[in-house]
């Protein structure tokens, strides 16, 4: 088994190298549990830590219940930032570097103290302790062109896919001060200076520590943790967008300066 979830990484760290458009899995590398999926997600992420430097925190897709339902599965999707993926605003990202570039624009969190494994599994009111601090952030995101309405054909390759994260933009840090409410907090997206969405912390699994909560037992249950130090982003406020060369997008989340990423 070992061996076939090696032969499934390489393959899939193949078509990210060439860019190639996404395609199912060949006769005999699918998965076909989600353990397996996420086996071939680990040996993957060490195939793109050798280019993009280690993992250096997680991110959670598919949040919602109707997005999960579209592509077949019944929770959300975990994956791993990479060092080298995870940049400061104000940064520009070229399209032709992607196969179809996507944009998410979602809370990060820095944690300050281990979600390790407990007598009972993390809550958003007990992850809270653990947050350090919060910033805005845009996830880069790369589908290769997959056909959304197909999809469901294709949900473990999603999660083995990492899902699809291909890297973060990072705003200024904003301490997780007593009396912070994340739930209230609003992010706004602009283009080229032109609000086209907004949302707030309540639209991540009602709470975006839940969001957070949700990643740190996922961690627990594959034997891992989510460590001091690391980041994690907990999903999309606004729908995702599909950018184009010339742009400028915006996000404005409360109490943090805006962050921009231009594209080229």
């Amino acid at each position: 088994m070992k061996q076939a979830i090696e032969r499934t990484a390489r393959w899939l760290a193949r078509q990210h190298r060439t860019r190639a458009p996404f395609a199912a899995f060949p006769n005999g590398l699918a998965p076909t549990t989600v353990e397996q999926a996420y086996a071939v997600q680990e040996a993957l992420v060490a195939h793109k830590a050798r280019v993009c430097g280690a993992p250096c925190g997680w991110k959670i897709a598919l949040s919602n219940p109707a997005m999960q339902a579209m592509v077949g599965l019944r929770e959300p999707v975990a994956g791993r930032l990479c060092t080298r993926q995870v940049v400061a605003a104000p940064a520009r990202a070229r399209k032709s570097d992607y196969g179809r570039l996507l944009l998410e624009f979602e809370i990060a969190v820095e944690l300050g103290a281990d979600l390790v494994a407990g007598r009972s599994p993390h809550t958003a009111t007990s992850v809270a302790g653990a947050v350090s601090a919060l910033r805005p952030a845009f996830e880069l995101i790369d589908d290769r062109g997959a056909d959304y309405a197909t999809l469901k054909r294709h949900a473990l390759q999603l999660v083995a896919d990492n899902a699809w994260n291909e890297g973060v933009v990072l705003g200024p840090r904003l301490h997780a001060r007593r009396g912070l409410d994340p739930v209230a907090m609003r992010g706004a997206v602009f283009l080229d200076g032109k609000q086209v969405g907004e949302g707030r912390g309540s639209d991540l699994m009602g709470h975006p520590f839940a969001a957070l909560a949700w990643i740190a037992n996922h961690a627990n249950r594959r034997g891992q943790a989510l460590r001091a130090g690391e980041w994690a982003i907990l999903g999309s406020l606004v729908t995702s967008r599909f950018p184009e060369p010339g742009q400028t997008w915006r996000f404005e989340l409360d109490g943090c300066a805006p962050i921009e990423l231009a594209i080229d």
